[in-house]
């Protein structure tokens, strides 16, 4: 990366925190429960655990190699630096192919909240357009986005859990159904699995670690700020949502909140729910076109892509380029295709890609170690286990995708320079 132009560090600790949780609040508590619920019931609850258990341990492998590598990219310069060109390279594709489809369906998850009956897709084309061009005018403006709607959503959701436990609408009894393990531990897994692609959003931090002042102290720090805070969001939902619905009635609703808040005394909170929702999945996707550019850049600097998107803006100090084409890519696949099963197919890229950072972390010598390696084992051991009990088609459709991606890498490596490292 030498003589390769920089971005500015802009952010502090709030500002990484803020974009971590517009990242994880914004993904999954609209968009997560009900094929977890689908998967294991009222069993979803120790899937959440699971997940969190999971992300946690990530998280601190993250945390421990952002502190060391500061810079953009994530898990793809992590996995170079400690295991080699290889290990990043497939970190760095299952993120960019993964999170392209993820930023895709939470386009279309606003647009199904706002849009008029047949123009979901261009709306959900237009707010891509629009949040890429937010990006493009600075890491700054991404930041202070950020900030305001999470803000929102925070509010909307805590008007849900008021409206939901006025007398009367919640019962208890619900939480559990008939059984708590009545789908088994294969449900249960699976649901963990579907979960975690919600506490997935930390990586945005890591993935901006170029833009982090003092990012050796503000990186960790957010990262266990921005996941504790969303896995405490996240319990009061599930357990709300359940609640009223109980676990038929959360796995059977396309938009289980709103639902949930219908069938109580205040009726007039379901639209004022449905807007926190689209702008949770603004949130979700303006963090998203943010990592995917840092991420995307990173690899374009060791031409693991184009050269081309290695490009940072003069003035605004953003990769424009990256950005850009990413904006497009993601209109495209709005364009014609169907999204439903992109959280299984997410989810299994990301674990991968954890499973990386894991197994770099792992690696790290004891004047950068942060956290004792049994976490990173554990992490290591559970990413592979969650993958392996994902729905069988995004496990096939992940393993396609990282096959295209070596088969990819395989065809530059073979266009380079003799010199060229590989």
């Amino acid at each position: 990366m030498s003589g390769q132009p920089s971005l500015a560090r802009r952010l502090g600790t709030t500002d990484a925190v803020v974009i971590g949780l517009g990242s994880m609040i914004g993904a999954g508590v609209f968009a997560a429960f009900t094929p977890a619920a689908a998967a294991a019931g009222s069993g979803l609850l120790v899937g959440l655990v699971i997940a969190a258990a999971v992300a946690f341990c990530n998280a601190t492998s993250s945390a421990q190699l952002a502190a060391q590598y500061p810079t953009s990219g994530g898990t793809y310069v992590y996995g170079r630096e400690r295991l080699g060109h290889w290990p990043g390279f497939l970190a760095g594709w299952g993120f960019v192919v993964g999170k392209t489809a993820s930023a895709a369906a939470m386009a279309l998850t606003f647009a199904a909240y706002v849009a008029p009956a047949g123009w979901e897709r261009p709306v959900a084309i237009a707010a891509v357009v629009l949040l890429a061009g937010v990006n493009y005018r600075g890491v700054t403006r991404t930041a202070k986005l950020t900030r305001i709607i999470v803000a929102c959503v925070l509010a909307v959701l805590g008007l849900f859990v008021a409206a939901a436990w006025l007398p009367g609408t919640a019962d208890p009894a619900r939480i559990l159904g008939t059984d708590l393990l009545d789908h088994g531990w294969y449900g249960i897994l699976q649901s963990a699995g579907l979960l975690f692609f919600a506490f997935a959003g930390y990586a945005r931090i890591a993935t901006m670690g170029e833009e982090v002042r003092n990012p050796g102290r503000s990186i960790p720090r957010a990262i266990t700020i921005a996941l504790a805070a969303t896995v405490l969001v996240y319990a009061v939902i599930a357990v709300t949502v359940l609640a009223v619905l109980g676990p038929g009635g959360v796995a059977g609703s396309p938009a289980p909140l709103a639902a949930a808040v219908a069938a109580g005394p205040w009726p007039w909170a379901e639209p004022v729910v449905r807007a926190g929702a689209a702008m949770a999945s603004l949130g979700a996707l303006l963090a998203l076109v943010a990592g995917l550019g840092r991420t995307s850049l990173a690899m374009a600097r060791e031409d693991d892509l184009p050269r081309f998107l290695a490009a940072v803006h003069p003035v605004f100090r953003v990769p424009h380029r990256a950005e850009a084409a990413l904006a497009v890519v993601i209109c495209v696949i709005l364009m014609f295709a169907d999204l439903r099963g992109a959280i299984g197919f997410s989810s299994f890229g990301v674990l991968v890609y954890y499973l990386i950072a894991n197994l770099a972390a792992f690696t790290q010598t004891a004047g950068h170690r942060q956290y004792p390696r049994v976490l990173q084992v554990l992490g290591a051991v559970a990413c592979v286990l969650l993958a392996a009990t994902l729905p069988w088609q995004a496990v096939v459709g992940g393993s396609v995708m990282f096959a295209a991606g070596a088969l990819y890498r395989i065809a530059r490596i073979k266009l380079r320079t003799p010199n060229r490292p590989s």
